[in-house]
């Protein structure tokens, strides 16, 4: 049996994946960022060992914001954008998508598919009303764990408006209403009900919006957004069993096709776990764009740059180990 690992970093999160021939998940990984992604992925690399032993990995695929930094630090086959990532997971889940709603810690993405094809996409990645990090602060503000959001709005009897342009405004009106004595279920309805308008009025706007829509991201878990969803669109929304790593499992399945064309991999191991990796930059004075120069090292030795516009310092990955 061969096996294939998929590396989502996001800025929040970090997926690791593994599936075997048949494209079923053997293992899967949900660790926190922490702003540490070098750390996280030692982190996982580490456990992933403790539950499958030194497993035959036959091909590589890092994908998410870090998916370069991921490739030097376990030597991918494969390093693509989490669009095509996210893409090609919601068609193995769900082979007749048209619509995927991707929402994450820090950003939302919405991926339009025709016949098995991305034809067209959007990413928000400029305010955080849409997106997970914010459903987290208000969680914690009103003193409630998020693990209980999705079931709170179930108990709603009606859903408070909630002004949801903004981050910063819908937290004071959230405030207002709950001065004006409405319950937390209510305000958490209508929170849920404010993020989906940001969400189609912004990632959404011009798109195409057909059934069937798939769902994933970290806030696919919500169930208050997902029927918050439905009540707005008026179609059933499909959430996958994996929602919350459906970037990895799409980067390990292109690692798989990949590995089908080379018969080999770029994969440093398992022992990568004890590598050294250090981060350094500079600024190139060469003209007045004056790029700044991102230096990783692999135990003492360059393995990769890049920020360059020009390409002059964009030599790939280079680790000699």
């Amino acid at each position: 049996m061969n096996y294939y690992l998929g590396v989502d970093v996001g800025s929040v999160s970090t997926d690791i994946v593994v599936i075997d021939d048949s494209e079923t998940v053997v293992d899967k990984l949900y660790l926190k960022t922490a702003g540490r992604p070098v750390d996280a992925i030692k982190s996982g690399m580490a456990l992933l060992k403790q539950h499958l032993g030194d497993i035959p990995i036959s091909g590589v695929g890092t994908t998410g914001s870090g998916r370069q930094l991921a490739d030097v630090v376990v030597g991918a086959d494969v390093v693509k954008n989490e669009i095509t990532s996210h893409g090609i997971a919601a068609l193995k889940y769900c082979p007749k998508a048209k619509t995927v709603f991707e929402i994450g810690g820090q950003d939302s993405k919405i991926i339009i598919l025709r016949d098995g094809i991305i034809v067209d996409f959007a990413m928000n990645t400029v305010c955080a009303a849409g997106t997970g990090s914010f459903l987290d602060r208000q969680a914690s503000r009103m003193n409630i764990p998020i693990e209980e959001f999705g079931d709170r709005t179930l108990k709603s009897s009606m859903a408070v408006r909630i002004a949801g342009r903004c981050a910063v405004f819908a937290e004071s009106d959230m405030i207002h209403k709950q001065q004006l004595g409405y319950s937390q279920d209510d305000i958490i309805n209508g929170l849920c009900d404010a993020l989906v308008r940001n969400y189609l009025s912004n990632v959404g706007k011009g798109k195409e919006i057909l059934p069937p829509i798939v769902f994933q991201g970290g806030v696919a878990a919500n169930k208050g957004m997902k029927a918050a969803f439905e009540r707005e669109l008026g179609y059933e929304i499909y959430v996958p069993a994996y929602y919350d790593v459906m970037g990895a499992i799409g980067a390990a399945m292109m690692a798989k096709t990949e590995s089908g064309r080379k018969k080999s991999t770029n994969f440093y191991g398992f022992d990568m776990v004890d590598f050294d990796y250090t981060t350094k930059s500079f600024e190139c004075s060469g003209c007045f764009n004056m790029c700044e120069i991102v230096e990783i090292y692999v135990n003492g030795n360059i393995g990769a740059r890049w920020g360059g516009r020009c390409g002059k310092w964009s030599t790939g990955k280079n680790v000699a180990l």
